[in-house]
């Protein structure tokens, strides 16, 4: 397999849905035959919502509010947008360890990381996927969505934070089958950081959690 470093590609402008299930999946082929370096993506979508595996169609609230798609990452409903970073995450876990319980923890290690350069304190629940943020009086809400999926030990799909998306397009939908908490945003919480800022952030941040074994 290639020994190159992780390739990090920033898209300018909103990609659609399929195009980006399309370049992931030529992209997956490529490192799992050796001919490409892992990758992270990081990207806008045009505001559209997708169906993980486990997607209850009763959590759908507004069909008609924008497109929707389905997806073949784990998970259950969830919106994304401008204003919203995405990061599809394709790595060789056949080099890094094949062990998914653990990627998914490394990517909520990631996400805390991220926030943390901006004095957010994101935590993990046992119960629910994600990222989240202590708002205080016994509210919760979620920052960050985490959704992947392995096929032959290479990693796609991936996380969505919350920089400045609109929040209120997340109401045609029960964000990831969970009613009882609400959704929050970097702006929402009151810090204005620019998109590249967040960038630099997740760079920044990603090789103090993925960092390759020794050879």
């Amino acid at each position: 397999m290639t020994s190159d470093p992780v390739e990090w590609l920033i898209s300018d402008r909103p990609v659609t849905y399929p195009d980006a299930i399309a370049a992931m999946e030529e992209r997956v082929a490529a490192i799992r035959a050796g001919t490409a370096p892992e990758l992270v993506w990081l990207l806008e979508h045009p505001p559209l919502y997708t169906a993980g595996t486990s997607a209850n169609p009763a959590d759908l609230l507004d069909p008609n509010r924008f497109p929707v798609f389905p997806s073949g990452r784990g998970g259950q409903f969830t919106y994304h947008g401008p204003g919203q970073r995405v990061a599809y995450v394709m790595l060789d876990l056949s080099r890094r360890g094949p062990d998914l319980r653990r990627f998914v923890a490394n990517l909520e290690k990631w996400l805390i990381l991220t926030l943390a350069h901006f004095a957010v304190k994101g935590e993990v629940r046992d119960s629910r996927v994600g990222v989240w943020v202590d708002r205080g009086r016994n509210r919760e809400d979620k920052i960050a969505a985490i959704g992947v999926r392995v096929r032959h030990w290479v990693t796609f799909h991936g996380v969505a934070l919350n920089v400045d998306p609109d929040l209120d397009h997340y109401r045609g939908i029960v964000p990831c089958g969970i009613a009882a908490h609400g959704v929050t945003s970097l702006w929402d919480l009151g810090l204005t950081p620019t998109m590249n800022e967040v960038d630099s952030a997740l760079i920044d941040s990603f090789g103090e959690v993925f960092s390759l074994p020794p050879l």
